[in-house]
């Protein structure tokens, strides 16, 4: 039986003990008639609060998100991992048969999610100068949706990795009967149902409810990324608010850079264009901020992914891997903020990832849509084709042919010293800003879209003098078949694409693409994407 959603403006329901702090549970579904077909629905979660001064919970635990990514992914401080596993908190939430490290010839897929919680991983209150310095409100505020899906694949010998990010608001299906939502309640949606189902029983007080209601939500999660990536998770880590603000204040900061100005009083953002060292409060807001952008949250994932190289760099320079004082607040930071699942043997799997130490780590966004799909119950949400997220993941994870002789691939162009503009010509709205997502997400550094002055047939890549290498690799990136033509005023460094009714590349439908980032700089990126590198910053929107 179908219930109508509960609407956002009815009060929430109480708390369930006042005996123990606890995550808020949000508002229950109508009770379910058992003797229907189960197809559940769950009230969409409200939108978090807004904190004092007007600026949103959301994203608190990006940061730790990404952190934790890095000390696994990069074989962080081995002489302290048996501390660091002797202290992190675990939960059961991998299907019986699906973890484990997989023999030579497999490889080890680990979701990674970031909640924003206003309690440590041991279930403790964070405190209230944490959540006053990142404006979060207070340790009632926040709510169940998780802000950040990274998706890593490694292979078995641990000498790269791809780590895969998923939009918050990708409109997909939600596992075990909830049907389509944002990906980002999928979460909330099993806790809900598995709050309501623990209290009805009784027995348990408020924090215990939280502890198993939030190990279905992680359940149910983790079903609808295995269903829609194809892939089976192997391992799971839960990162909330609290490494945030230690783990950027113990590496003393991270380098980045803003091709514009920007200011947002939704997250806080208040930066100067160019190149800049972030921490603490001004971190958070680099890389939670949509509001004003030109792909609001496409644009927050690669800010995200720049931050990770940049957070990769700093972790592993010598000022910080040889510095015991800063190793240890990196630990502690880390133990106080992640959930693992019970069965990973971090030992054994950071063993087994030292040579990625190196730095053979690239960052992926999964195919995208429309990025203003409206819903019926949601609001605007990413449109996503499931099946070409699939071919794309599959064509991630999937081992190279071993056969054949190597050799040494020629030198990419470099997709980051052209700065692309996009004229819509077709008539179609929207059309030109999504041609623009198209090319940023593939290394271009982005410019202006607009409308033509007026609409025609056919598409054009134009370059400025001496631009034709730039202008080729656009009309590539755009599918091969757009001509080119040199255009004196344009200046150089700059292409702009005049976008007809002709064109049907990517931009046009569902696309698949993402940046890509080494952290050693000399990964060679096909189809001539150009990498974010851990050697060089990067200036982003």
């Amino acid at each position: 039986m179908r219930h109508e959603p509960v609407k956002r403006a009815e009060p929430r329901r109480k708390p369930i003990s006042a005996t123990a702090p606890t995550e808020r549970v949000e508002p229950a579904r109508p009770p379910r008639q058992p003797e229907r077909p189960r197809v559940r629905r769950t009230p969409p979660p409200p939108p978090p609060r807004r904190a004092v001064g007007g600026a949103s919970a959301t994203g608190k635990a990006i940061l730790s998100m990404l952190s934790v990514a890095v000390l696994l992914g990069t074989g962080y401080a081995w002489q302290n991992l048996k501390s660091f596993e002797d202290n992190l908190t675990t939960t059961d939430v991998i299907a019986e048969g699906a973890g484990g490290e997989k023999p030579a010839d497999g490889a080890i897929d680990i979701l990674m999610v970031g909640m924003d919680s206003r309690t440590d991983a041991k279930g403790n209150p964070l405190p209230q100068q944490i959540l006053d310095e990142l404006q979060a409100g207070g340790s009632d505020d926040g709510g169940l949706n998780t802000d950040t899906l990274i998706l890593m694949h490694i292979p078995n010998d641990g000498k790269k990795a791809v780590a895969m990010s998923f939009p918050r608001d990708s409109y997909v299906k939600i596992a075990n009967g909830y049907g389509r939502h944002k990906i980002n309640s999928a979460f909330s949606y099993g806790m809900n149902d598995a709050a309501e189902e623990l209290t009805a029983k009784g027995g348990l007080d408020a924090a215990q409810i939280t502890v198993q209601s939030k190990k279905e939500g992680a359940k149910n999660l983790i079903a609808t990324i295995q269903d829609l990536t194809g892939v089976t998770i192997d391992h799971y880590a839960e990162i909330n608010l609290v490494g945030f603000y230690e783990i950027t204040k113990a590496v003393g900061g991270v380098d980045v850079c803003l091709a514009e100005a920007t200011q947002d009083d939704f997250s806080g953002a208040d930066f100067a264009a160019g190149p800049q060292t972030i921490e603490g409060k001004a971190a958070l807001a680099f890389v939670r901020q949509r509001h004003g952008l030109l792909r609001g949250d496409l644009d927050r994932v690669v800010r995200q992914q720049v931050f990770m190289a940049g957070l990769a760099k700093k972790m592993l320079s010598a000022g910080v891997l040889s510095d015991q004082t800063k190793t240890k607040n990196l630990i502690n930071a880390v133990t106080k903020s992640i959930v693992l699942d019970q069965d990973w043997d971090i030992l054994n799997f950071a063993n087994q990832m030292k040579s990625l130490s190196g730095g053979a780590m690239e960052f992926q966004t999964i195919p995208t849509g429309n990025p203003e799909l409206e819903t019926p119950e949601d609001g605007q949400a990413i449109e996503i084709n499931e099946a070409e997220v699939k071919r794309f993941v599959k064509s991630l994870t999937e081992e190279p042919n071993p056969s054949g002789t190597s050799s040494t691939p020629a030198k990419p162009f470099d997709n980051s010293t052209v700065t692309v503009e996009v004229r819509n010509a077709s008539g179609v709205p929207g059309l030109a800003g999504q041609v623009l997502q198209s090319l940023t997400a593939k290394g271009f550094t982005s410019g202006d879209a607009a409308n033509a002055d007026q609409n025609t047939k056919t598409s054009v890549v134009k370059f400025g003098k001496g631009g034709d290498e730039g202008g080729a690799a656009v009309a590539k990136a755009l599918g091969g078949s757009i001509e080119t033509e040199q255009d004196n005023n344009l200046q150089a460094g700059y292409v702009r694409v005049f976008v007809g009714s002709d064109y049907s590349g990517p931009g046009a439908q569902n696309f698949a693409g993402g940046t890509q980032i080494g952290l050693d700089g000399a990964h060679q990126q096909p189809s001539g994407e150009a990498p974010i590198t851990a050697d060089g910053v990067r200036c982003v929107n």
